[in-house]
Order: C-alpha cells, then sequence, then structure tokens
C-alpha cells in the first residue's frame, strides 16, 4: 500500500501496490499494520456501502463530532466520484480547508478522512458505488453538515448537483456555534 499525505495534516490518499502477472494483478486493499506505521486507525466497526444512480448525486458535507467523532476509508467500486473532506478541527492550521480527490473504479485508490473532517462526495458518472469503512456507529445526536455551496468553504464542483437529500440540501451554512464543539 502507498500512503500519501494530503495538504490537510492526518489525511491520506492510499493507493494499491500491485503485484502483477499474465492473471491480472494481487493488492492489499487493506492491512492494520501498515495502518498502524503511519499512526492510522485500524479498527474500523462498520463497512457502509452506497449507490448513486444518477451522475451529480451529492452525498454531504457530513461529520460526528466527539465523543462519536469517526475516521472513514472511502474506496469507490463503481463509476468515479469527486470525494471532498473539509477539516473542521478549530485548532488545525488548515481549518475550513478542504481537499478533493477522485475517486474511481479505475483507480481504485482510498481516502483515509480522520476524526475532525466533513466529509462528501459528488459522482461523476450514473450508478457509481461506494464503499467505506468507519472506526464509530452512527450517532444520530452527535451528526452535524456543512452546506456543499457554502461560500465560505469555497468548493467547486465538477458537474451540476441534480440530486441530493433535503437534509443535505438544507445544511446551515458554516457557523462556529453550531459547527465547532469542544
Amino acid at each position: 500500500m502507498i500512503f500519501q499525505e494530503t495538504p490537510l495534516r492526518g489525511a491520506y490518499v492510499i493507493d494499491l501496490e500491485k503485484i502483477g502477472d499474465e492473471r491480472g494483478f494481487f493488492a492489499r486493499a487493506f492491512c492494520a499494520e501498515q495502518f498502524r506505521k503511519h499512526d492510522l486507525v485500524d479498527n474500523f466497526v462498520q463497512f457502509n456501502n452506497s449507490l448513486a444512480e444518477k451522475k451529480g448525486t451529492l452525498r454531504g458535507l457530513h461529520y460526528q463530532f466527539a465523543p462519536k467523532a469517526e475516521v472513514k476509508l472511502v474506496r469507490c467500486i463503481r463509476g468515479s466520484l469527486l470525494d471532498v473532506i473539509v477539516d473542521v478541527r478549530k485548532d488545525s492550521p488548515t481549518f475550513l480547508q478542504h481537499f478533493g480527490i477522485e475517486l474511481s473504479a479505475e483507480n481504485r485508490s482510498m481516502l483515509y478522512v480522520p476524526k475532525g473532517f466533513a466529509h462528501g462526495f459528488i459522482t461523476l458518472e450514473d450508478q457509481t458505488e461506494t464503499m467505506y469503512f468507519v472506526d464509530e456507529p452512527f450517532a444520530p445526536d452527535f451528526e452535524r453538515g456543512l452546506r456543499w455551496n457554502d461560500p465560505a468553504l469555497g468548493i467547486r464542483w465538477p458537474v451540476e448537483v441534480t440530486v441530493i437529500s433535503d437534509k443535505d440540501a438544507n445544511h446551515p451554512d458554516f457557523d462556529p456555534a453550531h459547527h465547532i464543539q469542544d
């Protein structure tokens, strides 16, 4: 596995280290020992799967705050998407900065999203499917969301949003009183 830290401290793009021959290739998609060597969480408790039928489907930007803050390990297994994270750690030098990467079935890259980051994605193709591990179960009482088009975030989505839930469309703009938890 190849770990590349993003400009946002603690977040990583993880690529497969393929061993190939005439049959195709073999690669580890997860190895707890390698995650520990990079000081990353390796104890996941839930494995989630989502399917977006239409290009332009937007999910997010979601996060859970302490004590139920969660780590996510995200991979696209069919189609492609732009995966975006926003640093909501109040003491971070990259507070409210974002990072985006295309994840696809073809590139097989994963995004490691540490605690303290909002996460969302927009699909770039119809029939895009994503799987992700989380280290905390869903805790609705600790959930927050940022509005996908909040001007304070400045995220440039590469395609028009065609499908979004009412909940995600109506997240508030960033407000420290609502979004920052001690």
